[in-house]
């Protein structure tokens, strides 16, 4: 049994589900104890956000389907994708995960959660960046070295 529940974990946890339950985080602070300073700006604001986040991540995720490559963390990948939006960033999908969580941090009035958006950040780094960075590395060595060096993990 503890096998199977290993297994699960390792194919269900995946970053948006991160994203999900900050979220959830941030919507029941927003129930129980809402800010309204922002008022109608932070509802503006965090709805660009979270509609400009998930534009970026289709577009982003489109980028590993023309390629033919996996989209899946943990899995090896068979292109080095670095073309389109991964010149700016090594990590847009994760970047637009993180506005949609700022979005709807803003959007649902739940201030006292914006350190929430940095912590996100280092659980994705620490749980998923840097074993996909080390696949990558060990796969495609000079090449994602020479796109490391340009390229910054976030922006």
């Amino acid at each position: 049994m503890k096998a199977f529940a290993a297994w699960l974990i390792h194919r269900l946890e995946l970053p948006p589900g991160w994203m999900l339950a900050f979220a959830a985080i941030a919507w029941a602070q927003a129930q129980v104890l809402p800010f309204t300073v922002l008022g109608v700006a932070g509802d503006v604001i965090g709805g660009a956000l979270v509609l400009a986040g998930l534009a970026v991540s289709g577009w982003a995720a489109l980028h590993f389907i023309l390629e033919r490559t996996s989209l899946i963390p943990r899995t090896r990948p068979n292109t080095l994708v670095t073309r389109g939006m991964y010149r700016f960033s090594r990590n847009p999908i994760y970047l637009s995960d993180t506005a949609i969580l700022l979005g709807l941090i803003l959007y649902w009035d739940a201030l006292l959660c914006l350190p929430l958006v940095p912590l996100y950040m280092k659980v994705i780094e620490w749980r998923f960046i840097h074993r996909e960075e080390a696949v990558l590395r060990d796969h495609f060595g000079e090449e994602f070295e020479a796109y490391a060096a340009r390229v910054r993990r976030w922006l």
